[in-house]
């Protein structure tokens, strides 16, 4: 229903900097809070505060932009329920809508025209006990899982996960980017190129152009 009430932190227009839509102009809607604290977290503005809206409200704001891509991220979105409804009211524009979720809580019931973001927990992260691995058998092939790596042995452990959630053999793209500051880029795609795993390796395009900054 569009007079449900979700807290935003921000909404805004830019480009997409990571998964497979990286670089296409994209409308974004962060909702606050999060109940995980990833020590290499760079959205922790989105942990407090915010400003309650209607989905009514951050519709016709997401519609000013004319997009056709739409994000919804946080924070962790679907540590509000409303999310589900915001998400599924999103697809009913047409609009190619994605949701990044660190995994750490059920997906669902996300309407399944959403392309789901899962951000599987790294051991370097210090939150890999909150994955929900029942989530992996609802991924679709529109889906993508993403591993944020901090160092070589979180690249070991994402590779032995590789092998064991069989995510090529369900057709379920991976990518594979390096935390922020943590490790280096050039390292990380040796390791692949050495290891040939069927996975992408993205940095982030959004921190390249803009830098470490909010709303872009």
């Amino acid at each position: 229903m569009s007079d449900q009430t979700v807290r935003i932190t921000e909404i805004f227009y830019s480009l997409q900097g990571e998964t497979s839509t990286i670089g296409l102009p994209t409308a974004f809607v962060r909702l606050t809070g999060c109940p995980l604290r990833c020590q290499y977290c760079d959205t922790e503005y989105a942990f407090y505060g915010g400003e309650k809206q209607t989905v009514g409200e951050i519709l016709a704001k997401v519609a000013s932009f004319k997009p056709h891509y739409v994000t919804v991220t946080g924070g962790e979105p679907l540590a509000q329920p409303a999310c589900l409804s915001l998400l599924a009211q999103l697809c009913d524009q047409n609009y190619r809508v994605s949701l990044e979720t660190s995994g750490a809580l059920p997906i669902s019931g996300v309407d399944p025209r959403v392309a789901v973001i899962l951000d599987l927990k790294t051991p370097g992260s210090g939150e890999v006990g909150r994955n929900l691995w029942e989530n992996i058998p609802e991924l679709k092939s529109r889906d993508e899982i993403k591993f944020v790596l901090c160092d070589r042995q979180d690249y070991e452990w994402a590779r032995m996960k590789l092998d064991e959630l069989k995510c090529a053999e369900r057709g379920i793209p991976v990518i594979f980017s390096p935390s922020h500051g943590q490790l280096v880029a050039r390292h990380l795609a040796e390791w692949i190129i050495k290891d040939n795993l069927p996975v992408r390796m993205q940095l982030q395009l959004h921190k390249q152009l803009w830098g470490d900054v909010a709303g872009k």
